[in-house]
């Protein structure tokens, strides 16, 4: 509504007037904007996850790795009490995680890289189930690991290292299974879409895509940095950004646009020049830092970026 987005904006407006004195912005509260509910779900790239995204929150932690700086604590803490969130996205969830499946969050247990004391957790209901007949708007950014993203990219790393980073041997052994993939990926999220609608059928549902990963010159890479791709080929990171990512992009913003409920918010075209392998990343590469692991995500500073296109969308979809 326009008083919904007439008070962010002086809310906003307060906030930087007075951010050199570090005084904390109490926005005021509407009745009517007090009502807008907003449920996050998603997985790793909504969550946060990695320690270059902040830290985890969750007290006691459910192993979803949800963290501080990811887009929609972001969001959040910039419209205060105007908008409530209610944040279940979680690190390696899938599509059907999020529709009706319930999920084992692994919290960091990724042997042999790493060990979380706290594994196994108890599993956490389907995502969807946080949404009712109430909310308003819902955000949600998933897909890759339907897709089989973290698997593909590390046989890709694994057969670099094989070659030498010579040809293109992760294509040569996955590019025939891609489109299977990709179209799993339409199936489950259309059918995705359709759940959050009925279950939310008043609310406005944001589709998130991913940033840009690999950038268009992969001359930038280098080969064998562990804060980049490490090992994986350069003719490789070309076919996983012109056969894998830009198409998986591809699919979820085509299947917002078939939902008359969602819209495709997207993140790719903005951060093309803030990829793993720029100088100014808002993506780390398999480290952020030695002993960093990080394994291809949003940093902070893609979290940010992230949460000023979701804020917008979100403002234009409550309006």
């Amino acid at each position: 509504m326009a008083r919904l987005r007439t008070q962010l904006a002086l809310v906003g407006s307060a906030a930087a007037l007075t951010a050199g004195a570090a005084v904390p912005v109490q926005p005021a509260r509407s009745a009517e904007a007090a009502e807008r509910r907003w449920v996050a779900m998603g997985d790793s790239y909504a969550a946060g996850v990695i320690p270059a995204a902040g830290s985890v929150f969750e007290v006691p932690r459910d192993g979803c790795e949800r963290t501080d700086q990811s887009y929609p604590q972001v969001v959040a803490r910039h419209v205060g009490g105007l908008v409530r969130l209610t944040d279940v996205s979680c690190g390696a969830a899938t599509i059907a995680n999020v529709t009706d499946e319930a999920q084992a969050p692994i919290g960091h247990q990724l042997p042999p890289y790493s060990e979380d004391p706290g594994y196994p957790f108890p599993p956490v209901p389907p995502q969807s189930a946080a949404a009712g007949p109430g909310t308003d708007v819902i955000t949600v950014g998933v897909g890759g690991n339907t897709l089989g993203l973290a698997g593909i990219i590390t046989r890709c790393a694994a057969l670099g290292h094989t070659s030498g980073g010579e040809g293109t041997p992760c294509e040569d052994a996955l590019s025939d299974g891609v489109a299977a993939r990709l179209e799993k990926v339409r199936r489950e999220y259309g059918r995705m879409l359709a759940v959050l609608h009925e279950r939310s059928p008043r609310a406005a549902i944001l589709a998130v895509g991913s940033p840009t990963i690999i950038p268009g010159d992969t001359a930038k890479c280098r080969y064998g940095d562990l804060t980049q791709f490490g090992a994986i080929a350069p003719g490789d990171l070309d076919w996983l950004r012109r056969d894998v990512l830009e198409p998986l992009n591809e699919v979820i913003e085509a299947s917002a646009g078939a939902q008359e409920a969602a819209r495709f918010v997207n993140l790719y075209d903005s951060s093309k020049d803030h990829s793993v392998c720029d100088t100014v990343k808002w993506v780390e590469g398999f480290v952020s830092e030695p002993g960093r692991l990080a394994f291809v995500h949003p940093n902070a500073r893609g979290h940010r970026a992230a949460a000023a296109l979701v804020e917008a969308a979100m403002l234009n979809a409550l309006g």
